[in-house]
């Protein structure tokens, strides 16, 4: 019975926040907002937006920067696996770039930035000794107009993601022999992976390709701490009005979600043109004989892209820290004066509760995601069939921009009176949670020895007694690494715990990113090492306890 509910759950506990959320933004958009008094169906606030100064100037940059993020992220990865996927150096990066994966949006932004300003730490380490700067320059480098920094924060966590998916991919296609083929026919590493295998490998990721581009052209802590300010990226200004005490402007709000949601519409839609185009230029230089048997430059250029991607993160990591513990740091010096413990001091009494929120609402909507996953992939053995249309709605969240439907679940659950709420914040992201837990338990599951299960049945156990006292113990560290990711994503999120939190239940990453603008690197140091920390002790666990648990019964684990 469980199991038969387990698909139905999930289906209502994601769809219906994604629709009633929805509802919520295009109604209001359209002047019905009975609340406010908005009783009747009107065009004028759809006016209004577009006679916002700079709004179309937003929106581009958006579109730009999402849409330039992914392609430069894919390329990056395509390259580096094409030119490397075998090797031992391949093997040693894969795990440099893995521990990423933990890291929140906010914090790897967090730490560009204080790589990148004009008094972080690579002016420092040049200064005055090559520059000459006895003071920072006024060079606008973090909040520029053409939102480069943004982009590049945005390429250091898409790259982790992307390559995370490639190599779950590449056990689905015969690497090793197309590369004797391709270099028996005089093709090059590169060349011969683009031609023979990227095609195969990318029809898998298409769909977290998707999900990159709906959140990149979309996000709002990323633009705030890095993106331009005048005028701010689309979902950045939606915010702010959202969050404005005149409530009339919720309708200017909704109506601004529905742009969001065309441009992100508008970017999967040339993404798709991209991909014909690509896929001609691939068919023109395989006909066209293109080899490129001495591709040691493109080799070279895609492994140091990778390296930059994920040293400026490390780098910029080490530097957070270091401000976290700083005493007098003055410019150009390349390290403190003076090291105390002054602002953790300070900080931990107000940190207290953001992080008992963040551990709760983790904690909670990654227990009840593993819990529907569990129920979800049981139901899918008992009836040998996999995933139904209604059950692939779970990746909704993932391909609708979060603005265009939070917004409205924000006002559905001031209408319910549970805005604010614990369950409300575990809610929220569990709809975001929900598609990682699903995707990382899927395939341990479908791998599991089934062998075992007869073996136990063969003993008398019942059917539940076979899946807690061998499936599930049996699949430790699929499930700690199921937990580990959607911990972290939940660590994570911004804009539902700010909308839904109303102020009044706040995180790590909403406080982090409110004080982004605050000038006290100290204090946002202290914030960021929890965001980074958090999630890394979450994956630490996912590898030490089963480690610890099967040190001395390594075949018996999934």
């Amino acid at each position: 019975m469980l199991t038969r509910l387990g698909p139905l759950l999930t289906v209502v506990l994601l769809t219906g926040p994604v629709a009633f959320g929805l509802a919520g933004t295009v109604l209001p958009a359209f002047g019905f907002l009975p609340a406010l008094g908005g009783t009747t169906l009107t065009l004028d606030h759809l006016r209004a937006l577009l006679a916002q100064p700079a709004i179309w100037t937003s929106a581009a940059i958006s579109l730009a920067t999402g849409l330039a993020s992914t392609l430069l992220s894919i390329a990056i990865v395509m390259l580096f696996v094409a030119g490397w996927a075998g090797t031992r150096l391949f093997a040693r990066l894969q795990h440099l770039v893995s521990p990423l994966l933990s890291l929140p949006h906010a914090a790897a932004a967090f730490a560009l930035a204080f790589l990148i300003a004009p008094s972080g730490m690579l002016a420092r380490l040049a200064s005055p000794w090559l520059t000459g700067w006895q003071r920072p320059p006024d060079l606008l480098i973090v909040h520029d107009p053409m939102g480069l920094s943004m982009m590049a924060g945005l390429v250091a966590k898409e790259v982790p993601f992307l390559l995370l998916m490639v190599l779950a991919a590449l056990p689905q296609v015969p690497l090793a022999q197309t590369r004797m083929l391709a270099a028996s026919m005089g093709y090059g590493r590169v060349a011969g992976f683009l031609g023979g295998l990227w095609p195969a490998v990318y029809r898998q990721i298409r769909l977290p390709v998707f999900a990159v581009i709906a959140f990149a052209t979309s996000v709002v802590d990323v633009a705030v701490i890095l993106g331009p300010t005048r005028p701010a990226p689309l979902a950045v200004r939606l915010v702010e009005w959202m969050n404005d005490p005149n409530l009339a402007m919720r309708h200017l709000a909704s109506a601004g979600a529905l742009l969001q949601l065309a441009v992100t519409a508008l970017a999967l839609a040339l993404w798709v043109g991209l991909e014909r185009a690509g896929r001609a230029l691939c068919i023109l230089a395989v006909e066209g004989g293109l080899r490129m048997r001495r591709d040691a430059a493109v080799r070279g250029m895609a492994l140091g892209a990778m390296v930059l991607s994920a040293g400026a993160v490390f780098a910029g990591l080490a530097t957070l820290a270091l401000w976290s513990f700083a005493g007098l740091w003055q410019f150009p010096d390349a390290l403190p004066a003076t090291f105390t413990l002054k602002s953790w001091i300070r900080v931990l009494p107000r940190i207290a509760d953001p992080l008992l929120t963040t551990l709760a609402a983790g904690f909670l909507s990654t227990l009840i995601a593993g819990l529907l996953s569990v129920l979800c992939l049981m139901r899918e053995e008992e009836t040998g069939r996999r995933p139904g249309p209604a059950l692939m709605l779970l990746y909704l969240p993932l391909l609708v921009p979060q603005v265009a439907f939070v917004f409205g679940l924000q006002l559905f659950l001031i209408y319910t009176g549970t805005l604010a709420t614990m369950p409300a914040l575990v809610l929220s992201h569990l709809v975001f949670v929900m598609p990682y837990a699903y995707l990382a338990l899927k395939d341990p599951w479908h791998a599991f020895d089934r062998r075992f299960d007869r073996l136990a049945a063969g003993f008398g156990k019942q059917r539940w007694q076979r899946l807690f006292l061998v499936r599930l113990p049996m699949m430790t560290r699929a499930i700690l690494t199921m937990g580990a990711i959607g911990f972290a994503v939940s660590v994570g999120l911004y804009l539902p715990t700010v909308l839904v939190g109303a102020g009044r239940l706040t995180t790590i990453t909403s406080e982090a990113v409110a004080l982004a603008s605050g000038g006290d690197r100290r204090v946002v140091g202290v914030y960021a090492f929890w965001q980074m920390l958090l999630p890394m002790l979450g994956f630490a666990v996912a590898t030490l306890v089963p480690a610890l648990i099967f040190r001395r019964f390594r075949d018996m684990q999934v």
